[in-house]
């Protein structure tokens, strides 16, 4: 491609809008330009890089014999009523009708239409197990579109889909799958890649995976041991944490005025916050009890645990009036004397292995000290972990101080189970002629969001720096002084037009621009490897190579650079 030819057109000024460097390069570097918020055009730069992306992709998912489909980003309501997630999916999913009146959604996955797909064409444990995937594209309403292909509206993704008839079927599968995931996260150039223990969220599941690409910008927070022994998204992570177990004293009401907080508790009473017990309340539209949750007064809630152990969507503090209902005083409630009729009660773990702790006597302006939750509450409540698990708290396999890690999402893995299949009468028959429900795994990569995740993780001030498996062009090469000298533009026509014919992808600057305007364009493209011929080069029976990330820079003879550069880009590809 000669770059006196090529859409896209590189841009001076940052974008005032681009904060991350994915967005800002990808827009100034002429790869993508926005059409409405979230919703972006892939210019030729990004679209080569999208599909060197997908081919390795479809490699992958083939040696773990996936077989490709494509299915309808339209589908019908009734099927996604089926599922149960057409009430239960917020706003993204974007609802319309079409000209019939018929209901219909843009799908933001395929879960149900691969299910109405599979109940005519999976119907025997001889096919089993058996998974197919399709690179489609997908629409999500997002609230807040972010960090240009970071977080979109509209978006292409591989979403693969598998059927099991057994839990041991899956599992088996679902670890081929995981090494399917870390060896195209290698293959695409991605620097740091952590798998890690996540919650199912809308999806569902039992056991469940995200790929995190470790980068300042992300949006989940990684909960890691430094060893790295240890990876949870903060969402579920755990903690060991030093609990205050000592033996029980005597229960003793204190007065404790103009205590708003648990550190003013803490400080009028002279005890650590973790010495402390706190009551969070809640509501759910989805049941009508209280949900009440005791918990040790330094650690806040995980409300993602809440909703998870309880199955629930929603979840918002508790009115007053609703508190007061079961006996409990706003601001000064603990569990002790509480009417649980009508109350789903959660203990945390890090409160029922405590020992006389302060906590709040249901009086205003009062609260008690040592509280123990077994010998004053009794067997009641739900004892479960909801902890949200902090910096520096104590990994529960080392022991050692937890760190937090910023990663962005690019892929994930469910063990479904029979969530789907159920629900949307998904079955087969086993090896005794028996009528079984199929068992169901899934496995989810964003394609734009894995380019803008390799552009996070591999750049410089100037520009991405490509990795040469995806790289839009191998080569670059540049032509300098070409209206002044023949010998320079011959030159660089042969390199480009020989290298071309040997297979090699080559982005040529043909444009004879000044040489700090065409170097400058050259990184905002980025191509992993760079020839420039100019009169200086020529003067010494040479050309200069040098790769996009400085690591090597030299001149090489002129006669025999077409040999050398298709010998070093197909051994580094070979690599790969």
């Amino acid at each position: 491609m000669k770059l006196s030819k090529l859409i896209g057109q590189r841009i001076k000024e940052t974008p005032k809008d681009a904060q991350s460097a994915s967005h800002i390069f990808l827009i100034r570097g002429g790869y993508i330009r926005p059409l409405s918020t979230g919703i972006y055009t892939l210019l030729p730069l990004a679209k080569r890089i999208v599909t060197k992306i997908e081919n390795i992709i479809r490699e992958e998912m083939n040696m773990i014999e996936g077989q490709e489909i494509s299915m309808p980003v339209v589908n019908p309501a009734e099927i996604w009523e089926e599922s149960g997630r057409y009430q239960s999916v917020d706003q993204t999913l974007l609802k319309f009708k079409d000209r019939n009146s018929k209901d219909m959604v843009l799908a933001m996955t395929h879960e149900e239409a691969v299910c109405h797909m599979a109940r005519t064409e999976i119907t025997s444990y001889k096919q089993m197990p058996s998974m197919v995937y399709q690179i489609q594209t997908k629409y999500r309403d997002e609230a807040r579109a972010r960090a240009g292909l970071i977080r979109v509206r509209e978006f292409t993704m591989k979403d693969a889909y598998s059927f099991h008839d057994s839990d041991d079927c899956l599992a088996a599968y679902y670890e081929k799958a995981h090494q399917a995931y870390e060896n195209i996260f290698r293959r695409i150039g991605m620097k740091e890649v952590l798998s890690i223990e996540s919650d199912a969220g809308m999806i569902g599941g039992s056991v469940s995976h995200e790929f995190m690409a470790i980068s300042e910008i992300g949006e989940d927070t990684i909960i890691a041991s430094p060893c790295r022994k240890y990876l949870a998204n903060r969402e579920i992570a755990t903690s060991s944490y030093n609990l205050k177990n000592e033996s029980p004293l005597a229960i003793e009401k204190v007065e404790t005025p103009n205590t708003e907080s648990i550190e003013d508790v803490a400080k009028l009473l002279g005890v650590e916050t973790s010495e402390t017990c706190k009551a969070v309340l809640y509501q759910s539209n989805d049941i009508d009890e209280l949900i009440f949750v005791v918990i040790r007064g330094d650690i806040e809630v995980n409300e993602v645990k809440v909703k998870n152990h309880l199955k629930i969507h929603t979840l918002f503090p508790a009115e007053d009036d609703k508190i007061k209902e079961c006996g409990a005083v706003p601001g000064y409630a603990s569990p002790m004397g509480v009417n649980f009729e009508n109350v789903k009660l959660l203990v945390d773990k890090t409160v029922k292995g405590s020992s006389n702790l302060v906590t709040g006597a249901n009086e205003a302006g009062y609260h008690l000290k040592n509280f123990n939750f077994d010998r004053d509450c009794g067997d009641v409540g739900e004892v479960v972990d909801v902890a949200t698990v902090r910096a520096g708290d104590p990994c529960p396999v080392t022991g050692a101080p937890l760190e937090e890690i910023r990663g962005i999402e690019v892929g994930n893995i469910f063990q479904l189970g029979t969530k789907y299949s159920e629900a949307m009468n998904v079955k087969y028959l086993d090896k005794n002629g028996k009528s079984q429900t199929a068992i169901m795994g899934c496995y989810g990569i964003g394609v734009g969001r894995a380019l803008a995740s390799v552009c996070e993780q591999s750049n410089d001030k100037w520009g991405p720096v490509w990795p040469l498996a995806i790289a839009p062009y191998q080569l670059h090469i540049i032509g300098l002084n070409m209206k002044k000298s023949e010998a320079v533009r011959e030159k660089a026509d042969e390199l480009y037009s020989e290298l071309t014919k040997a297979g090699i992808e080559v982005i040529y600057d043909d444009r004879d621009a000044k040489a700090g305007f065409a170097f400058n364009d050259a990184d905002l493209i980025g191509v992993p490897y760079r020839v420039v011929v100019s009169p200086k080069t020529l003067d010494q029976d040479s050309v200069e190579f040098k790769t996009r990330d400085g690591s090597i820079k030299e001149m090489i003879a002129a006669d025999s650079a077409v040999d050398y550069l298709k010998k070093l880009i197909t051994e580094k590809l070979s690599e790969i």
